[in-house]
């Protein structure tokens, strides 16, 4: 495989614990500086959606007011999960700030380290609104890669990144540590969210003890698309914001069954790197006319 240079801004440490254990927790990867295009563009999400339950007369008040961890669960206080997931249990708006977030050095410079320069940032992103008590927010044992079960795309590494603190009481990750080495599991869809997550029977779990991901804000997990990780519901006053974004090597699948992902770095070919132009034209790359 070609791969171009590898480089990026992981230790020899960090490289063996995320090869040994199936994950890497980097504290403090991003800072608000960073984060700010990327909770704009959610902030604009929540102002349409707020939008249109006052159109609906669903809402009086569109709580215009209210911070960012708590104005969209204010909103979806009295409604049921329903209602809730109208707008989806996860969101992979074109919105410039979330192709600024994907293509961020520093998420970019640790991908390198793994898996070399020549990047494809995956259509399987996510922006995770955990909302209080709604049912989809409890995402139940899975490998990702259940996802994209006949896809050739190994390694795909899954970026988790808090846009708020995750704790224990609004619903933080959950993992089992040096499961990655698993072959994809059977699995089957959940019915208890209204939402078709891939999930495991408890009896495919093994022995291996789980590990809760209490994590600040700005905090990136790294993991391997086989490692079993779930999350529990949030039962705190406020949403767990957080971004699942994966990046995979350029000579992999690049799936488009899920939507079009974006060359985001490349040595051997830098003049084909996707400009936030093409990302929001829907082009895998930049090609100069």
């Amino acid at each position: 495989m070609e791969t171009g240079r590898r480089g990026g801004n992981l230790t020899k440490e960090q490289l063996d614990t995320y090869d040994k254990e199936g994950y890497l927790v980097m504290p403090d990867l991003l800072d608000e500086a960073d984060m700010e295009q990327a909770r704009q563009a959610m902030m604009e999400k929540v102002s349409m959606i707020a939008d249109e339950l006052y159109a609906n007369g669903m809402i009086g008040d569109k709580l215009e007011h209210l911070p960012f961890p708590y104005r969209l669960a204010g909103l979806f206080a009295d409604f049921t999960d329903k209602e809730f997931l109208h707008y989806g249990r996860g969101w992979r708006d074109r919105i410039p700030g979330y192709y600024h977030l994907m293509s961020n050095p520093k998420i970019l410079d640790t991908v390198e380290s793994l898996i070399g320069g020549e990047i494809f940032a995956s259509p399987v992103y996510n922006v995770r609104p955990k909302v209080p008590k709604v049912a989809a927010g409890a995402v139940p044992w899975h490998q990702d890669k259940s996802y994209w079960p006949d896809a050739n795309v190994n390694p795909v590494i899954t970026v988790w990144i808090s846009f708020v603190d995750a704790t224990l009481e609004n619903g933080c990750l959950h993992i089992k540590p040096r499961t990655q080495r698993n072959k994809l599991l059977e699995w089957h869809q959940e019915s208890y969210s209204g939402t078709g997550y891939t999930a495991l029977h408890e009896q495919q779990l093994g022995k291996t003890p789980t590990v809760p991901l209490p994590v600040k804000v700005g905090t990136a997990i790294l993991f391997n698309d086989r490692l079993l990780h779930m999350s529990t519901p949030n039962n705190s006053d406020h949403v767990r914001w957080s971004v699942d974004l994966r990046y995979q090597p350029t000579d992999q699948d690049p799936m488009p069954q899920h939507g079009t992902g974006f060359l985001a770095r490349s040595y051997l070919y830098p003049e084909r790197v996707a400009t936030l132009e093409d990302w929001m034209d829907n082009r895998l790359e930049h090609t100069s006319v």
